[in-house]
């Protein structure tokens, strides 16, 4: 392939903030500017002492108020990420056999996981094509049903229902702290907080239902061997006393309790909600008028308001387009790898500016152009 013709963004155009990534995302400057002036006593400190612990305690207590969560639900934190999690829930977890309602890259892998556990029966896949959602309905002879909220890789958003006994357990990792779900509704809702959330990876957070937190202990005193880095019951033991089981990035807690705290201070969920709504729509807007984009996601019902994909005509190089963005200091517009389509793929999280999504589409327009 030919390198792309060299397109110079006159800086008027820019965004004020070039970073669009997926993930890891945006972080708000001011979130690091406060963390850089506190860092004297907070980082190179002990995670079980007071000065982590209170930070531990808001995350919690923060993220229970955001969600409305009800009685007996408790917010849990590990360490390791989503994919930690996603182990973690094949040992202690799900019980028998699952069902997984796959619509892209990540809800898949989760299913790979459960498929390759030599204690757990053969999972039940329900596929939808890509670019849509698998329509939820029960599955006989599955304890465990796991759905995707926002699939990452796709730019899809997905519905998730409950249905007899089984735990509803709802990877959120790109819609956490963004869209506006009934919590009520799952036993375990998991995300890590480098997407939406506006801090760094290597932690994972669920939202645990009764029903979840007593499946996870009676699992933990099973005939099962659990690896102590895994262990769901550790990770709830050690959460109730604000802290996790091994050493955490402290920036990462930091970065998450600011997010947090600044997206109640603004109006909650419905903001933040709101928000990726205005910008993901704008984003929306610009690619159906476009002559040469359209929306990857056709059917609007599926169309995530946090990641937008947007699909590009034969005659226009979407990976030269971002190149050329990256050159001008617009960053990770890039289709995500392993769907290898001819497309960009836009962050549209709260810390994301709608201005900046806005002037993004101009330079959008504008490389397309000059090339």
């Amino acid at each position: 392939m030919n390198e792309p013709t060299p397109v110079l963004i006159p800086p008027d155009l820019l965004p004020r903030d070039g970073r669009f990534g997926s993930g890891p995302a945006r972080i708000n400057p001011a979130a690091v500017a406060d963390l850089a002036a506190a860092s004297s006593e907070f980082l190179g400190t002990s995670h079980r002492k007071p000065t982590v612990k209170r930070v531990v305690a808001s995350i919690r207590e923060g993220l229970a108020t955001m969600y409305s969560l009800p009685h007996g639900y408790e917010v849990v934190l590990g360490l390791g990420g989503a994919t930690a999690f996603w182990d973690a829930a094949a040992y202690g977890l799900i019980d028998h056999r699952s069902a997984h309602f796959v619509c892209g890259e990540f809800s898949s892998k989760f299913a790979a996981v459960t498929a390759g556990t030599p204690h757990l029966g053969e999972p039940v896949l329900i596929d939808a094509p890509i670019g849509s959602a698998p329509h939820p309905t029960p599955i006989d002879g599955v304890d465990t049903a796991a759905f995707i909220h926002n699939e990452t890789s796709t730019g899809v958003i997905a519905s998730f229902a409950r249905f007899a006994n089984e735990l509803v357990v709802v990877d959120a990792t790109s819609a956490a702290g963004a869209i506006s779900v009934d919590i009520g509704e799952t036993d375990a809702y998991y995300f890590s907080p480098q997407k939406a959330l506006g801090s760094e990876g290597g932690l994972w957070i669920s939202l645990m239902s009764p029903a979840a937190l007593e499946r996870i202990e009676r699992l933990a005193h099973a005939d099962r061997w659990i690896p102590p880095f895994l262990s769901l019951q550790t990770a709830v033991d050690n959460s109730r006393k604000d802290q996790t089981y091994n050493t955490p990035s402290l920036s990462t807690l930091w970065l998450l309790d600011w997010q947090v705290s600044h997206v109640l201070d603004n109006g909650g969920l419905a903001w933040a909600d709101a928000r990726s709504r205005t910008t993901s729509g704008t984003l929306y807007a610009w690619a159906e008028a476009s002559a040469y984009a359209t929306p990857f996601v056709t059917d609007k019902r599926f169309r995530s308001p946090t990641v937008v994909t947007i699909d590009f005509s034969e005659d226009v190089d979407a990976d030269a387009v971002a190149a050329n963005l990256r050159s001008n200091g617009i960053l990770d517009t890039e289709s995500y790898r392993k769907l290898g389509r001819n497309q960009l793929r836009i962050a549209a999280f709260p810390t994301i500016d709608p201005a900046d999504a806005e002037a993004l589409t101009s330079c959008i327009d504008f490389v397309v152009e000059g090339m």
